[in-house]
């Protein structure tokens, strides 16, 4: 808290004919001084006994107002100064306030409070967005900014937050550690709140919130993940497909089909036609085990009857993707092992999971880079 001067109490002036003021700080205490003429002025008030009063009205610092007070009597009676009630009234007020105080820190209410306090000051910027909450700034999506303001998501606005991630550690990593730590996890944690990525609109983008030096020191700890368009241009509406959004059946379904897309995104480094295809077979070994889960995931799942015939057709063509990923993972010739992949990849074809999408009301358009197959980690957006 900052202290505050207080102006000096009114009273005789430097100047027209009149001797200026004894001030006790000035020098040691000693007589009063000699006024030759006119009537001797008051006392001076003890700034320290105004100083305790405040302290004891505001009540957020009582130990401080407390030894002010005491502080403010002893000077007092030692140079003759006026405030005493003052003094006594910081003394009685701080008193109170510290067995306030300490009874709240007890009960737990000091926490409370503060975290009030917190959130009241963080309202209307970056640091009071909450996964699902849309926003707008006036700055867009570029730029540094500290200011958002949350609207309703079927309202135009610039981003919509779909997780936030803790940043660890006390001391400030340093803006290429976050932007490292914001790219990954952001990425990482988009299909948990939009599982059905075919809704995922082509120009959406990821962008981030990540804490700023100064931000810091005000005990931001967090990165907020948010989707946008790239355009830089508003939108309307929610992006969101989880378990708030979605029924039983629609999550059932993405639920199984993101077993293999986790297992297809996790294609090795490795280019096409490279000798050296021992991690390539291990991982096609796990996309099989992949398919294998997700078949059990649709078979173990009560369908409603008009998707019961189409995920029964999705389940035998599942089976056929799988007999094709178990070829290439016993395969150890490398030319006959690429051959075998891409036939692997022609049976998990997006397009055989549109009868179900659409007997479920799900999207039915795949993502256009899944319109061609291709060997890059895109690919593990594909999903059937």
């Amino acid at each position: 808290m900052r202290l505050v001067s207080i102006p000096p109490p009114t009273g005789p002036q430097f100047g027209g004919g009149a001797q200026p003021p004894y001030f006790p700080h000035q020098g040691a205490p000693g007589p009063a001084p000699y006024f030759p003429y006119g009537p001797r002025p008051p006392a001076a008030v003890n700034g320290v006994a105004i100083a305790a009063l405040v302290f004891g009205i505001l009540c957020f610092l009582p130990a401080v107002g407390l030894v002010l007070g005491v502080i403010a009597l002893l000077q007092i009676k030692r140079r003759g100064e006026r405030g005493k009630g003052m003094a006594v009234a910081g003394v009685t007020l701080s008193s109170l306030g510290l067995v306030l105080w300490t009874a709240a820190l007890v009960t737990g209410s000091v926490t409370a409070f503060w975290e009030g306090f917190r959130e009241g000051a963080r309202s209307g910027s970056v640091l009071a967005l909450r996964t699902g909450d849309c926003f707008t700034s006036p700055g867009g999506l570029e730029g540094w900014t500290t200011t958002a303001r949350k609207v309703p998501c079927a309202d135009e606005h610039d981003g919509e937050v779909f997780a936030l991630v803790a940043v660890p550690g006390t001391d400030f990593p340093g803006d290429d550690s976050l932007t490292e730590l914001s790219e990954d996890r952001c990425y990482e944690r988009r299909s948990a709140y939009v599982m059905d990525g075919w809704s995922l609109p082509e120009e959406i983008g990821v962008y981030y919130f990540a804490p700023s030096k100064e931000s810091w020191s005000f005990g931001d700890r967090s990165v907020a993940c948010v989707l946008g368009r790239e355009d830089g241009t508003r939108f309307t509406g929610s992006l969101r497909s989880d378990a708030t959004t979605l029924d039983a059946h629609q999550l059932a379904y993405l639920e199984a089909a993101e077993v293999l897309n986790v297992a297809l995104d996790e294609v090795p480094e490795s280019g096409y036609f490279d000798d050296d295809v021992s991690d390539d077979r291990e991982w096609a070994g796990e996309v099989e085990e992949a398919v294998a889960e997700q078949v059990r995931l649709l078979r173990a799942h009560t369908w409603p009857a008009g998707a019961r015939e189409p995920v029964d057709e999705l389940v035998a063509d599942l089976g056929k993707a799988r007999l094709a990923w178990g070829r290439a993972a016993g395969t150890a010739d490398p030319d006959a092992y690429w051959i075998r992949e891409e036939e692997a990849w022609e049976a998990t074809d997006p397009s055989l999971s549109i009868t179900v999408r659409e007997a479920l009301g799900l999207v039915t358009s795949p993502p256009a880079y899944d319109e061609e197959v291709e060997r890059e980690p895109e690919a593990g957006e594909m999903e059937v």
